[in-house]
C-alpha cells in the first residue's frame, strides 16, 4: 500500500502541474478541462506515470463533492438582475432542451448503433448538460465578449440544467435496473425531486443569509467554514428527503448570492477556489480512471455519437426550446454550438458503472470520447464562430485595485470607480475643491495604471480614475460634478 505521505505528494504535484498548465493554456485558448484530462491520462496506468486507479465509487464521491462546490460557486456569483430577463429561455433550455437532446441521442444510438432505447437514453442523459465555465474561459482567453442576452442565457442554462441531467440519468438507470418501474413512475419522481429541491433550496438559502447576518462569530475564519458545511448540509439533507440535492444547492446559492451579508466577497472567492479545485480534481480523476487502450475500440462509435450530438441533438433541443423566444437564427446557432461538455458528464458516467449496467464500461468510454471531442472541436472554435455570426461586442475590462470594500448589510454605500473625462471642469482642481457631498470619500486614484493615495491637496488630472466611497443617493451628484465641461 502506498504511504499516505506519497499520496499527498502525488496529488499536490498533479494539481500544481494542472494550475501551471492552465495558466499557459490561457494564452493558447485551449479549454483547461482538456489539459486536466491529459494530465490525468499521462499520470494513469496507460501513461508514463503508471498510477493504477480503477475505483468508480471513489471517483463518483469526488465528483459529487466537486459538483456541489461548482454549483454553489456558480449560483452565488450569478446576479439575478443581470440574468432574470433570460430566466424563461434558460429554464426551457435546461428542461425541454435537455430532454430533447437525450431522446435524440437515444433514437440515434438505437437505430444506428444497435443500443436498446434505454441504454441510448442513459448515454444521452449523461451528456445532455453543458458547461458555461469552459465556454467563458475560452472567450476570456481570446478577449471575446458576447452580445446580450447570450452571456446571461448561457450562464443560467448551465447552472440549471445539471439537476435535470442528473435526474434523467438516475431515472433511466431505474428503468434499466428495476423492470417494474414505468415512465409514469419516473415522471412522478421528477415532480417530487424538483419540487423538494426547489423548496429546500429556497428555505435553506434564506436561513443561511439570516445566520450570517445575525450570528456574529468571533473569528472571521469561521465564516467560510460555516458556508462550506452549510453547502454540504443543503445537498445531503435534500437528497435524504428524496429531493434533488443539486437543484437545492444551486437554488440556495442563487438566493444567497443576491442578498447582502457579512464577508460576502470572501465567501465568493472561497467557493470560486473550491470550484476550481473540484474541476481539477474531477478531470484528473477521470484521466486516471480511463484506460486509453480501452478507448480505441469505441473510437468509431464515439465519433458518430459526438458528431450527432454537436450537429443534430443539441441544435434540435435548442431550436425546439426557443420557439417563440424572439432570438434570431444566428443566436440559436451559436447557443447550439457552445454546448461544451464538462464536469457533469464525467461524474454521471460513473453512475452506470456502480449500478452494474451491462454496457456501463462502453458508455463510460464513449462519454470520455464525447467530452474530449467537444473540447477539441467546439472549444477551439467558439471565438471564431461568435465573430463569424456577428455576436460579439467590445470587451469590458474589469479593473482591479489593491484595496477592497465590503458594505454592511442593508447599507447603500458602495465603492465605485469614476473616470475624469477630457475637458472636465475638475481637471487642475484639488480634491478638497471638488465639492463632493460630505459623506463621500476619494480613497484612491488610478493614474496611468499607478495608484495614488490622495490627500485633500491632490490635483486631479485628465483620465484619472477616482475610486470613491459613496452612497446611492449622492452618486448622481458626483457624476454631474465630474462630467461638467469647461466652457469655451
Amino acid at each position: 500500500m502506498i504511504p499516505f505521505e506519497y499520496l499527498l505528494l502525488i496529488g499536490s504535484i498533479l494539481i500544481l502541474v494542472s494550475i501551471a498548465i492552465a495558466k499557459f493554456s490561457d494564452n493558447l485558448g485551449v479549454p483547461t478541462l482538456l489539459l486536466f484530462l491529459g494530465i490525468g491520462m499521462l499520470a494513469g496506468s496507460d501513461g508514463p506515470g503508471g498510477i493504477y486507479f480503477n475505483d468508480p465509487t471513489l471517483a463518483q464521491s469526488i465528483g459529487v463533492i466537486a459538483l456541489v462546490f461548482i454549483l454553489f460557486a456558480g449560483g452565488i456569483e450569478t446576479k439575478w438582475r443581470a440574468v432574470r430577463h433570460a430566466a424563461g429561455k434558460a429554464s426551457l433550455l435546461a428542461t425541454v432542451g435537455v430532454v430533447v437532446t437525450a431522446v435524440g441521442i437515444a433514437i440515434f444510438t438505437w437505430y444506428v448503433l444497435n443500443f436498446n432505447f434505454y441504454e441510448g437514453l442513459l448515454l444521452g442523459a449523461i451528456v445532455s448538460s453543458t458547461d458555461a465555465a469552459a465556454v467563458f474561459s475560452v472567450l476570456r482567453a481570446k478577449r471575446v465578449s458576447l452580445k446580450d442576452p447570450l452571456a446571461p442565457l448561457l450562464e443560467l442554462e448551465s447552472g440549471s440544467n445539471d439537476p435535470m441531467a442528473v435526474f434523467l440519468t438516475v431515472g433511466t438507470l431505474q428503468l434499466l435496473t428495476v423492470p417494474e418501474k414505468s415512465i409514469v413512475d419516473i415522471i412522478f419522481l421528477f415532480a417530487l425531486q424538483m419540487g423538494i429541491g426547489l423548496a429546500f433550496g429556497a428555505v435553506l438559502g434564506k436561513i443561511m443569509v439570516w445566520i450570517f447576518n445575525n450570528l456574529k462569530f468571533s473569528y472571521e475564519g469561521i465564516y467560510p467554514v460555516f458556508a462550506l458545511s452549510w453547502a454540504l448540509f443543503v445537498y445531503a439533507l435534500t437528497s435524504a428527503a428524496g429531493g434533488s440535492g443539486f437543484l437545492a444547492i444551486y437554488t440556495t446559492a442563487l438566493i444567497v448570492g443576491n442578498q447582502e451579508f457579512v464577508h460576502k466577497k470572501s465567501i465568493v472567492r472561497f467557493f470560486d477556489g473550491l470550484s476550481w479545485l473540484g474541476q481539477i480534481a474531477m478531470f484528473i480523476t477521470l484521466g486516471l480512471l480511463v484506460f486509453p487502450s480501452h478507448i480505441i475500440p469505441v473510437i468509431g462509435t464515439g465519433i458518430a455519437v459526438s458528431l450527432f450530438l454537436i450537429v443534430a441533438a443539441r441544435p434540435l433541443g435548442v431550436f425546439l426550446s426557443l420557439i417563440g423566444s424572439g432570438l434570431g437564427g444566428k443566436e440559436k446557432i451559436f447557443i447550439s454550438w457552445v454546448g461544451l461538455r464538462g464536469a457533469v458528464p464525467v461524474i454521471l458516467a460513473t453512475f452506470p458503472l456502480l449500478a452494474g449496467v451491462p454496457e456501463a464500461e462502453i458508455i463510460f468510454n464513449i462519454v470520455f470520447f464525447i467530452v474530449l471531442t467537444s473540447a477539441l472541436i467546439q472549444g477551439w472554435t467558439i471565438p471564431f464562430v461568435a465573430k463569424f455570426l456577428g455576436l460579439t461586442e467590445p470587451v469590458h475590462i474589469r479593473r482591479s485595485y489593491p484595496i477592497d470594500f465590503e458594505p454592511l448589510p442593508q447599507s447603500d454605500t458602495k465603492l465605485v470607480d469614476l473616470m475624469i473625462p477630457p475637458r472636465s471642469s475638475v481637471i487642475g482642481k484639488t480634491i478638497i475643491e471638488l465639492g463632493f457631498p460630505p459623506d463621500s470619500l476619494v480613497v484612491l486614484i488610478n493614474r496611468n495604471d499607478s495608484f495614488i493615495v490622495p490627500s485633500g491637496g491632490t490635483v486631479i488630472e485628465m483620465n484619472d480614475i477616482l475610486l470613491v466611497i459613496v452612497n446611492d443617493s449622492n452618486l448622481p451628484a458626483i457624476r454631474d460634478i465630474l462630467s461638467e465641461q469647461i466652457s469655451d
